[in-house]
């Protein structure tokens, strides 16, 4: 039973991150790149943290692997964001089928940083 979770865990983890991969390549600019990457690959990581757990038992590697599903889902999103702020102030370009661009009347009168 425990080996067909690790499995489970495992293969939903490389499901996510494959996803994750085939959108970094097929989306059409970097901020709905940056999207694909953050939430489908954090997911996968977690998954397959997730499935170490189930593995080797929550003695050995239960604590450390926990911290480290947490500290994927602080700092991807947080990374992102700083990332993706940075990118549209030094005004990377959307996609050319933007619908909106709610933050233009914020920036409209500051100059890249």
């Amino acid at each position: 039973m425990r080996d067909l979770l690790t499995i489970a865990f495992m293969g939903v983890g490389a499901a996510f991150m494959l996803i994750a991969a085939i959108g970094v390549l097929r989306l059409p600019d970097l901020f709905t790149r940056m999207h694909a990457a953050t939430k489908a690959a954090t997911l996968g990581a977690a998954c397959s943290v997730a499935a170490a757990i189930v593995h080797f038992g929550p003695g050995d590697a239960g604590v450390p692997a926990t911290l480290i599903i947490v500290f994927l889902f602080v700092t991807a999103p947080v990374a992102a964001h700083v990332m993706a702020r940075a990118a549209y102030r030094v005004r990377v370009p959307l996609w050319k089928h933007s619908v909106r661009d709610e933050l233009r009347p914020l920036y409209k009168d500051k100059p890249p940083a």
